[in-house]
């Protein structure tokens, strides 16, 4: 969502890094470029002059002129100040006086609601939680079964009652609850194409039954300034204590997520960042703040790969590439892990500098589709010692991927190149143009 924000600012703040002073006349030209890139992300007009007059009291003050890397301390205002806009820190979840903690799910109809509410479940499941899910949409019939099925999937329970209005049955959510011992219950609530005096009539009667702790926003990060204009119509009606952002893994411009949180003063509390159950996770402004710029994310990038990865088999395969002992199993093993962590594209913005370096260079899912075909379409014996394919197994193998021979070839000496390479650096040897591995 942010990429094309982060290549704008990316290449203004190069052109920055040469310069050996700044004058006032520096900064004003830099701030006019950081302006409009903000505003053609679709970043709110006041979030964005709000945030350029924090930025420009630092930069022309002492703390740039006595700079030795002035460029340098330009970006570390832009990223402190990006930080103060999105929130300054993660907010989590309040801590109930007595359990359970009750989440109200609220938000327009088609913003990702329910999908964040099992996506929050099963996040607080994986944390060592007891959600339970309330069904309380009986508005649509397709929201019940939508939230049975990803109840289902994550093996989170279900209440829902479709003869009963939805405070009455919020209250029989609670109090099976309290007497099955779940220690979270998360309400889906009902959804309309638009604010109106009836939603907000039952949301207010919800809020009644269940006295929340938290009562989440799930704002649509695709519809840009409409995603602000929902929140404040929300904020108006109901106590909103935090704002699930959804689908910030789209191609929309992205200003929404960065404009939300000061014009409603309201905590971005978790963000959806793609289809799939797992991929949902806490806000962070900072770590947020450093994937716009462009100095990635790494802290979570770790976070997702402690999820994804067995310590043991981790160490296991440590060894076997000290030892040059790896084969295209491992090789598969390896790439079904990765893909448990996220999308290629997604791991590549969490590298700091990853957005400069693989800028022009098109690194897709189906590109490792293609390479994860070839290898399956190889036998176990031929995966473990690659030697044995020839001509003949090339065909075929390159028959049953769907690619050609030649494509088989260019990953078997991929595979052959990095074998010797382990090998070298497993005997302490020196590599050409590198020197020698310790």
């Amino acid at each position: 969502m942010f990429e094309s924000l982060s290549n704008r600012l990316n290449d203004v703040f190069s052109r920055l890094r040469g310069k050996g002073r700044l004058g006032p006349a520096d900064v004003d030209a830099t701030l006019r470029e950081i302006r409009l890139a903000l505003l053609e992300a679709d970043v709110n007009v006041a979030v964005v002059k709000t945030l350029l007059a924090r930025v420009r009291d630092r930069a022309v003050g002492t703390e740039i002129t006595k700079s030795l890397t002035p460029g340098q301390q330009v970006v570390k205002v832009v990223h402190e100040e990006l930080i103060t806009t999105l929130g300054g820190v993660a907010v989590p979840l309040k801590k109930p006086s007595t359990p359970p903690l009750t989440i109200i799910m609220v938000g327009l109809q088609g913003s990702g609601k329910t999908t964040s509410a099992a996506k929050l479940a099963r996040l607080l499941k994986v944390q060592g939680r007891r959600p339970l899910l309330v069904a309380a949409d009986l508005q649509r019939p397709a929201a019940i079964e939508q939230l049975i099925t990803l109840g289902e999937r994550i093996g989170v329970p279900v209440v829902t009652d479709r003869k009963a209005k939805p405070p009455k049955l919020v209250k029989a959510a609670m109090k099976q609850a309290a007497s099955d011992g779940y220690d979270v219950v998360i309400v889906d609530t009902a959804g309309r194409l638009q604010i109106d005096r009836e939603l907000m009539g039952e949301l207010e009667d919800i809020e009644k039954a269940a006295s929340p702790d938290e009562v989440l926003l799930v704002v649509d990060a695709m519809t840009g300034q409409d995603a602000v204009n929902v929140a404040k119509g929300f904020l108006n009606s109901v106590t909103l204590t935090g704002i699930v952002m959804s689908k910030l893994d789209g191609d929309a411009r992205g200003g929404a997520a960065i404009s939300v949180r000061e014009v409603t003063g309201c905590p971005i509390k978790f963000a959806g960042v793609g289809e799939k159950l797992e991929d949902f996770e806490p806000f962070h402004p900072d770590r947020m703040a450093s994937r716009i710029l462009g100095m990635g994310d790494v802290l979570t990038l770790i976070e997702k790969a402690e999820v994804a990865w067995d310590v043991s088999e981790a160490e296991a395969m440590a060894d076997k590439l000290r030892t040059a002992s790896f084969t295209f199993e491992d090789f598969l093993q390896q790439f079904q892990q990765i893909r448990q962590i996220g999308p290629i594209d997604q791991l590549l913005a969490m590298l700091p500098g990853a957005g400069s370096m693989f800028r022009n260079v098109q690194v897709s899912d189906n590109d490792l589709n293609k390479v994860e075909a070839i290898i399956r379409s190889m036998t176990p014996e031929e995966r473990r010692n690659p030697k044995l394919i020839g001509g003949s197994r090339k065909r075929r193998i390159a028959a049953g991927s769907g690619s050609s021979a030649q494509a088989v070839n260019g990953l078997l000496k991929q595979f052959n190149e990095s074998q010797k390479m382990m090998k070298i650096m497993a005997q302490g040897k020196s590599i050409p143009g590198l020197g020698k591995m310790r």
